[in-house]
This record gives C-alpha cells, sequence and structure tokens, in this order.
C-alpha cells in the first residue's frame, strides 16, 4: 500500500530558471563599468556618473534643454551675499540611502575632503579648490559651504551626480563610528584620513561589489554586477521622490557584446559615438531602433600627467604647437559618422554663445607651429584612454603624423584601456612627504565638461574679463589641451518614451527613472 501511494505521488515542480541579465531592459553605455565613484580618478575617466548619476543625485540636474534645474526632491539651497560666498543647504528630512540611513551634511563634507586632498584620496574635483570651508555638525541635515574671497560663482556645479558618496558606509568600512569619523575627516591628519581615502578610493569599484558599501540614495540602487560587468539596477524602496517607471533595468559595458544584446532583444537605449554602428541593422525586418546623433556638449581633451616631463609647462607647449586640431577633429569626424569641430576654447563649453569672445585668444593656438615645437624635439609621449576605441585611435595617430615632422613622438599607449590612475601624479606618503610615482602614461585623453573641469568664474557675459584672463592662463599653464567637440549617437527604443537626449556628463540616462516602455515582451521571449 505504501509502495502503490510513492508511486502515483506527484513529482515536485522544477524551480522556475533564474533570469539572465538579457531578460531585463538594458542600456548600454559608452564606456567601461569600474566604479560607481564619479570623483575617483577612474571614474572621471570613465564617465561613472552616465550609472551613478541616479544612484548618488546631485543638488542640480540637467534639464532636457542643457539648463540647471533645483532638485528639490533631495536639497534646497540658499546663497548668502557677501566677499566669502556662502551657501546654505538644506537637506530633506526624508533624504535617506537604500539601507534607512539618513543622508547627511557628513556625505558632502566627505566630497569635499576627498576634493581637497586629490593626492591622497586620487580624486578629481578641480571646483573644491574654490572652497575655503564646510561647516556643519555629525549627522545634521544642513550646513555650509564658505568659499574662497571672489570665488565659487561656478557653486552650482559642485557636489556633481555620482561624487556624494555614503560617509556612514565608508565609516563602518574602516572600523570608525560617526563621531570619530567626523573628527578624522576635520584633523589634516594624513595618518588619519588615509585609512578613509582609501575605502573612498577602492570601496566603490564593481568588480569587487559590496553591498554595504555602495548603498544608494537616488531613484535606483544596485542589486548585483553581472559576468560581463553589467550592472544590474531596481528601485531602491527607501527612495523620496518618485518610484520608478522601470523597476529593474541593466546596464551595460561597452565592453559587452551590443549585437548579441540586440539579437536576445534586451537592448533598448545605447549611447555611443558612432552614426552608424557596425553591430545594429536598421533596415532588419522588425527593427524597432532609431539613431539620433548629436555634436555632443563635452570637449574631447588631451589631460596631462602632474609628475614626469610632461608635467613641465614649456614641453606642453611644445606639444600643443605640433598637435594640428583641425585633422584630429575631422579623424574623430570620419569614424564617427557625426560631424565635429575642432575646439581651442577651455573655459566654457564650446556651443556656449560666450565661445566667440575667446577667439583672438585661441586663435593662434590652432595653428601649427613646428618651429616652436622644436622645444620638444626627441621627446616621447604615451597617451591612452579609457578603452579600445577605433575613432581615440584615429584621433591619436593623427597628432602623431603632425607632430613627426617636430620630432615629437606620439604612442598610443591604451592597450585594454587606461584612466586618470595610469598618469604619473605625486602623492602623499606615510611620513606626510610628497612622493612621485611614474605612469603608464604621459596623457588621458576623453571627454571634458569645462563647467566642472577648470577652476574659474562662472560662463556668464558680465564675468567675461576673469574668463579672459582664465583662458589666457589656460593656455600658458596648459594642464589640458581641448581638441575636439564630442560626437554622439544615441541608438533609441521606439518603444520607449520619455528618452531625452542629453549630451553632458550624465549621458542620456540622465532621467532613466522616467523611462517608460510599451508592448513589452515577455522574459521567456528573451532567452
Amino acid at each position: 500500500m505504501v509502495a502503490s501511494l510513492v508511486a502515483c505521488s506527484t513529482p515536485e515542480p522544477e524551480p522556475a530558471p533564474e533570469p539572465k541579465s538579457t531578460d531585463y531592459f538594458g542600456y548600454q553605455i559608452n564606456n567601461p563599468l569600474l566604479t560607481t565613484n564619479a570623483a575617483a580618478n577612474d571614474g572621471v575617466a570613465t564617465n561613472a556618473q552616465v550609472l551613478s548619476g541616479r544612484l548618488y543625485p546631485a543638488p542640480f540636474v540637467p534639464g532636457p534643454s542643457g539648463q540647471t534645474i533645483p532638485n528639490s526632491d533631495l536639497v534646497t539651497t540658499q546663497m548668502l551675499p557677501g566677499a566669502n560666498r556662502q551657501v546654505i543647504y538644506t537637506l530633506s528630512a526624508d533624504a535617506v540611502f537604500s539601507d534607512g540611513k539618513h543622508v547627511t551634511c557628513s556625505d558632502y563634507l566627505l566630497a569635499y575632503e576627498a576634493g581637497s586632498n586629490p593626492e591622497l584620496f586620487g580624486s578629481h574635483l578641480p571646483l573644491m579648490e574654490q572652497v575655503e570651508k564646510v561647516t556643519c555638525l555629525p549627522g545634521a541635515k544642513q550646513f555650509t559651504v564658505v568659499f574662497k574671497e571672489g570665488e565659487g560663482s561656478r557653486w552650482r556645479e559642485l557636489f556633481g551626480p555620482g561624487t556624494v558618496l555614503p560617509a556612514h558606509a565608508v565609516a563602518k568600512k574602516v572600523g570608525m563610528d560617526s563621531t570619530a569619523f567626523f573628527e578624522a575627516l576635520q584633523s589634516d591628519d594624513p595618518d588619519q584620513i588615509r585609512p578613509i581615502a582609501e575605502a573612498w578610493r577602492n570601496g566603490f569599484t564593481l568588480d569587487e561589489f559590496d553591498p554595504e558599501m555602495q548603498v544608494s540614495f537616488g531613484p535606483f540602487r544596485i542589486e548585483s554586477v553581472g559576468d560581463e560587468g553589467e550592472v544590474k539596477l531596481v528601485s531602491n524602496e527607501h527612495y523620496y521622490g518618485d518610484q520608478p517607471s522601470i523597476e529593474t533595468l541593466v546596464v551595460w559595458p561597452s565592453t559587452a557584446d551590443s549585437k548579441e544584446l540586440v539579437d536576445k532583444k534586451a537592448l533598448r537605449i545605447a549611447d555611443g559615438s558612432a552614426a552608424e554602428p557596425q553591430w545594429l541593422d536598421l533596415n532588419a525586418e522588425g527593427s524597432p531602433y532609431d539613431i539620433e546623433t548629436s555634436v555632443g556638449e563635452l570637449t574631447d581633451t588631451l589631460r596631462f600627467e602632474n609628475a614626469g616631463e610632461w608635467a613641465d609647462q614649456d614641453a606642453r607647449q611644445a606639444l600643443a604647437k605640433c598637435i594640428d586640431p583641425n585633422t584630429v577633429a575631422g579623424e574623430s569626424s570620419r569614424v564617427s559618422g557625426v560631424d565635429v569641430r575642432p575646439v581651442g576654447v577651455h573655459v566654457v563649453k564650446h556651443n556656449d554663445p560666450l565661445a566667440r569672445h575667446f577667439q583672438d585668444i585661441v586663435g593662434p593656438h590652432m595653428a601649427v607651429d613646428h618651429e616652436g615645437a622644436e622645444k620638444a624635439r626627441g621627446m616621447e609621449i604615451k597617451v591612452g584612454y579609457s578603452r579600445e576605441d577605433e575613432r581615440k585611435a584615429a584621433m591619436v595617430e593623427a597628432m602623431r603624423v603632425s607632430c613627426e615632422p617636430s620630432g615629437i613622438t606620439v604612442i598610443d599607449a591604451t592597450e585594454e584601456g587606461k584612466t586618470l590612475d595610469d598618469l604619473g601624479k605625486t602623492g602623499i606618503g606615510e611620513w606626510g612627504e610628497e612622493t612621485v610615482e611614474d605612469g603608464s602614461i604621459d596623457a588621458f585623453l576623453g571627454a571634458v565638461d569645462p563647467m566642472v573641469e577648470y577652476n574659474t568664474v562662472d560662463a556668464r557675459a558680465n564675468e567675461m574679463e576673469k574668463l579672459r584672463e582664465a583662458e589666457e592662463k589656460l593656455w600658458e599653464e596648459l594642464p589640458a589641451i581641448p581638441l575636439a567637440a564630442q560626437p554622439r549617437a544615441f541608438v533609441i527604443d521606439r518603444n520607449v518614451s520619455n528618452v531625452v537626449v542629453y549630451t553632458g556628463a550624465a549621458g542620456i540616462g540622465w532621467n532613466m527613472d522616467r523611462w517608460q516602455v510599451a508592448n513589452e515582451e515577455p522574459a521567456s521571449e528573451n532567452e
């Protein structure tokens, strides 16, 4: 009888297979996904804002026409008059991280300290040089940023997307309570700050994803990181604003196979630079895609090391004289299929109407001067960029050809990819002494937002005299050479609405929590 009952029993159903990353809405970016820390050198080099802008939002966000919109769900601001500009920030009482901990002034103090100590933190936040101090109390919802005399007109660009990280998570990582952490940050003691700096620099990498560190105060949080480096985002249930329209979204790095994603119906939005990507056939039967191209508002720029032979401004000036920005821009246009122009202005965006007021300063630097470049004859410069990239390789090759007659050797040293961390740099040793670290590259080629890259006044007509002074100084010191406007091309699934093209640092995903999908197919059809 027992045997008969066993023989007739219904077998347990097989558990449903775990969904694959390709079963979800996919958004591919044009860079590797290395970190969510957009203020660290590797985050700056790979434009980490395209991901982390919706994890760690800024006090001001880009509007659809490039305007700056206050993020009042998170914070309100009040600027006070005076020789030393002051801005009071008041955080929303509802603003919390995805672990339930409150967003407080300590998070902003950490961002300030990181940006003010680039050698120790491995950070790149140039505008923090304008800040004299940040005053707040541990755990407070209000704080004040005090600027140095006459500075701070670009204050809305401070604390940009992906640069304000969870201080409480960093404190826990280094084994400090909130009081000890706060005191260490304000100590000016490298020995106390160093462990914080190391956790800040390394704790937000994606190849060693730590969910306790990477808590979010944006509309999404990271649930997991996949084998191909893809990042699975899910709704942040603790978010103080409207919940995302798409509950689960996978952000794919540039290294993922785009054609495979298309074949699996996993790619909905892609942010790239090629007007006719080889992996996409728009004429294929049933193709849901459109491509929208644009001259981006960022500037492809050559940033230099701050230690080594190319830290010498005479050498940089000589190199600038042999580079032909017209041929560099021409090669970028040829490969991308988007016609971009050469750029010579540092202090404002190339598409800003104010840019034309700098032509008398910029113009003389746009022509090739082999005689002037002779000062660097016999030198070689190794240039890198974030990943293998046909367009940037062509730009570097154009530099090589134009500088060869001057005896300057330009070498593409990218290999699998480089970041700002690969540049030669100064640092702070264990005893507080300055150290020099050789880099595997001498210059990094990447897109730059002039409004956050250069420490000067705001881009306004009434500041023109100071802007012109800053432009002249930048061409003298040459920490970076602007080359050309950045080409942008967006692949957009027509079934996705509320997609607003934006070519700034946050990319087309600046409002991805508002994207909506129609005609959604079951996940099983994507397998």
